[in-house]
């Protein structure tokens, strides 16, 4: 057993002990849906933490952001009639890994990242049975990673659903430009009394509906 097998092993008996009688009340009471906050919150850590480059930091938050993975895993063993433990959530993932890279483990040919990424959502439709776009998508997430996902999937879907664009963009804008567009946005939305994750949310559910719309066609 290699050391960082046993130190992966270590984390799981820890996470045992601490839900096992005699361990820890806290941890005992939790389920998958007291912990979803903290995975949210641990996340968002080690999000900031490599935005800042602050390696000890990104090594902490990634152990927290792992530490959810075992609790949820560990939980899951408790489940009386479909258990899984954290050994079958690393055999699904790495099998789903091997599936989805077919240019490197079988032979499949690709020109680059672009076609990877196309064949990685080819293959994702395929596994799940998906015929729409917006299957898959979790829906609760911020508006603005939700619209940019479903925008992103309709067009690898190949839908040709018009949008409006009431601020034309330079070509030549970059990413700071735009940055500081959306932020000019957020600020006049703000001083006129306009959520705009409430706006944005809204706009995204009207263009759900243009897809469904457009698959149905």
């Amino acid at each position: 057993m290699s050391d960082a097998t046993s130190q992966l092993a270590g984390l799981h008996e820890v996470m045992d002990r601490l839900r096992s009688p005699g361990g820890c009340p806290w941890d005992s009471e939790q389920s998958h849906e007291s912990l979803l906050k903290y995975l949210l919150e641990e996340s968002y850590e080690f999000i900031e933490a490599v935005e800042v480059g602050d390696r000890d930091d990104m090594r902490e938050e990634l152990g927290d952001v792992l530490l959810q993975v075992y609790f949820h895993a560990r939980i899951a063993e408790e489940h009386p009639t479909d258990p899984f433990s954290i050994e079958d959530v690393a055999k699904s993932v790495a099998e789903k890994l091997v599936r989805r890279h077919p240019h490197v483990f079988a032979d499949t040919k690709v020109s680059g990242s672009a076609e990877v990424l196309e064949n990685w959502e080819a293959q994702k439709a395929l596994e799940k049975g998906r015929t729409s776009a917006t299957e898959g998508i979790p829906l609760a997430q911020p508006a603005l990673a939700l619209a940019t996902k479903l925008i992103y999937r309709a067009q690898k879907y190949g839908h040709q659903i018009s949008i409006e664009h009431p601020v034309a963009l330079a070509p030549s804008i970059n990413q700071k430009e735009l940055g500081q567009l959306l932020l000019g946005i957020l600020d006049q939305a703000l001083a006129l009394d306009i959520d705009p994750e409430a706006a944005l949310r809204s706009a995204t559910k009207g263009y759900i509906a243009q897809i469904k719309e457009y698959e149905s066609n």
